[in-house]
């Protein structure tokens, strides 16, 4: 049977009129919100770009912000991991850095610096219009209709319907993120609540249903993105290998879970200096999972030296061998608060009273009330046997080393060609 890995996320940032201010709709306001060095560019910026001419092209505009991206997404995953010890967490740093990029070109003052900085950006090398930029080709190259993977991006805005956003602010979300836009009655808490939980559920293919229980009335704008990845593994698991096996949570703690098997050939790294075993298994396609397996009571120490060059020396340290591989069959979501994980980060102004967003609406002040990040992750076995090429292993004569995720472990999917980290996360109790 095919076994296959399915991600899917969500991003959201809510925001609402504070102080006494009632909601305005001025069309005077589309003539005003300069934003910096961002300027207005065609729409052809990058749709004669070939999706197969990228490769390891240092000039491409996403490659410019994946330093930054891969920093940021390094820096908030420690962070909500020391914060929730025992709990399973996952994130895309794609698309929460991507939804807050996006608010960034109505933010102003310090407002504007801390998202920028939270982003793990640095103007000084690389400007707005760079970053923007950045993100608009990374949009364009996720949504590659010729890959083998299944991987969808997109961003939305629901506008409340007696709202006249600033016109410069709607035509660079639409031009940079691609941003849809919608209509919609806030006063009507019920159906504005429906109306955003239909979006999201469509565009993550009915996988997340349910991603606001409400919206405060007072919300005025809704900033959602979304990423949906359905992956193939490139060699696949058997379904009649499968069996019940134990997953040691902590030293109390054991459940009873289906243990996906195989023997085969992948790249394995031991870092004995920090303490995992790290094995990667590529998709069909472009995408690649690492799992990063800790020592016995080595999970927080791995966690918290989690990096880019980290990573990096995993590669260095890979060799192709023939192993024994173990995973866990599973299906679980994760919700974040970027309210309270982002203000740790530095990213404060936005979310209070005193909040900037004057380039989204000049004259009804705005803050970010909710900013809700959901993330379904799936590892099964589905649909039919896979047509196509067969390929041969050679299986060793000696008995391979067997390397069983059957205890906590940290995941990440990445785009290496796009150096983009699309999801990463801890399997903690695959149970829950």
């Amino acid at each position: 049977m095919r076994a296959y890995f399915l991600f899917v996320s969500i991003s959201l940032l809510c925001a609402v009129v504070f102080g006494d201010h009632e909601k305005h709709h001025d069309s005077d306001h589309k003539e005003h919100g300069d934003h910096g060095n961002v300027h207005h560019h065609s729409d052809k910026t990058h749709t004669d770009d070939s999706h197969g001419d990228h490769h390891h092209d240092e000039s491409m505009p996403c490659l410019k912000i994946a330093p930054y991206n891969a920093n940021f997404g390094f820096s908030l995953y420690r962070q909500i991991a020391a914060d929730h010890p025992t709990e399973n967490i996952f994130i895309s740093p794609a698309s929460i850095s991507t939804v807050f990029a996006m608010l960034s070109l109505g933010a102003r003052s310090n407002t504007l610096n801390q998202i920028i900085e939270g982003l793990s950006f640095n103007r000084s090398e690389l400007t707005e219009e760079e970053m923007h930029k950045g993100f608009q080709h990374l949009l364009h190259m996720l949504n590659d209709p010729n890959s083998k993977v299944q991987l969808n991006s997109g961003n939305a805005l629901f506008i409340d319907k007696d709202l006249k956003l600033i016109q410069k602010f709607v035509e660079d979300s639409k031009q940079f993120y691609k941003a849809e836009t919608f209509s919609t009655d806030f006063h009507n808490t019920e159906e504005a609540t429906k109306q955003i939980n239909t979006y999201a559920e469509n565009k993550t293919k009915g996988k997340i249903t349910d991603l606001l229980s409400s919206v405060d009335e007072k919300t005025i704008l809704v900033l959602i993105n979304y990423i949906y990845f359905y992956g193939e593994w490139e060699k696949h698991f058997e379904k009649e290998w499968t069996k019940d096996g134990i997953f040691h949570v902590d030293e109390n703690t054991n459940v009873t879970v289906p243990m996906m098997h195989r023997n085969g050939m992948y790249n394995v790294a031991f870092d004995e200096k920090l303490g995992c075993t790290v094995v990667q298994i590529p998709y069909k396609g472009n995408a690649t999972a690492l799992f990063i397996l800790p020592d016995e009571g080595k999970l927080r120490q791995v966690e918290e030296a989690l990096e880019k060059a980290v990573v990096k020396s995993w590669k260095k340290l890979f060799r192709k061998q023939f192993v024994q591989l173990t995973l866990p069959k599973l299906s679980i979501s994760a919700t974040t608060d970027l309210v309270k994980e982002l203000s740790k980060l530095g990213v404060t102004d936005v979310f209070p009273d005193n909040s900037d967003l004057s380039g989204i609406v000049e004259v009804t002040p705005l803050k970010v009330s909710k900013a809700v990040h959901k993330v379904l992750v799936s590892i099964d076995e589905t649909g039919t046997e896979a047509a196509g090429v067969t390929v041969m292993e050679i299986v060793p004569t000696m008995l391979p080393p067997r390397i069983e995720y059957n205890r906590p472990f940290v995941l990440m999917i990445y785009e290496p060609t796009l150096r983009a980290n699309l999801f990463m996360g801890r399997v903690m109790n695959p149970k829950e």
